[in-house]
């Protein structure tokens, strides 16, 4: 069963692990993959493309899902972070 954001997290970064000889996401990129899915609603998407916002409809929250190693091919493991409302209106023009 997959864990909602409690309101004590801020930020919540993945990794891609060697598994058996193969790159796998960890728990982390698996629970993000699951909470962009499953509890956050999809508010905007960056100029570029590379960024999406979301808010948790259960306490209106802003969650910037980012991949911050964009060294790795696409973008490598996602990261989440909570942002400020005035901080998304002005990167993605609320």
């Amino acid at each position: 069963m997959i864990e909602k954001l409690k309101n004590t997290e801020n930020f919540l970064e993945g990794a891609w692990v060697l598994e058996n000889g193969k790159i796998v996401e960890d728990s982390v990129s698996k629970r993000i993959q699951l909470l962009i899915t499953a509890f956050l609603k999809k508010v905007a998407v960056s100029d570029d493309g590379w960024d999406t916002l979301y808010i948790d409809t259960d306490d209106s929250r802003y969650w910037e899902l980012t991949y911050p190693e964009s060294n790795l091919q696409g973008g490598g493991a996602p990261a989440l972070k909570n942002i400020a409302y005035d901080e998304a209106e002005k990167k993605y023009s609320l």
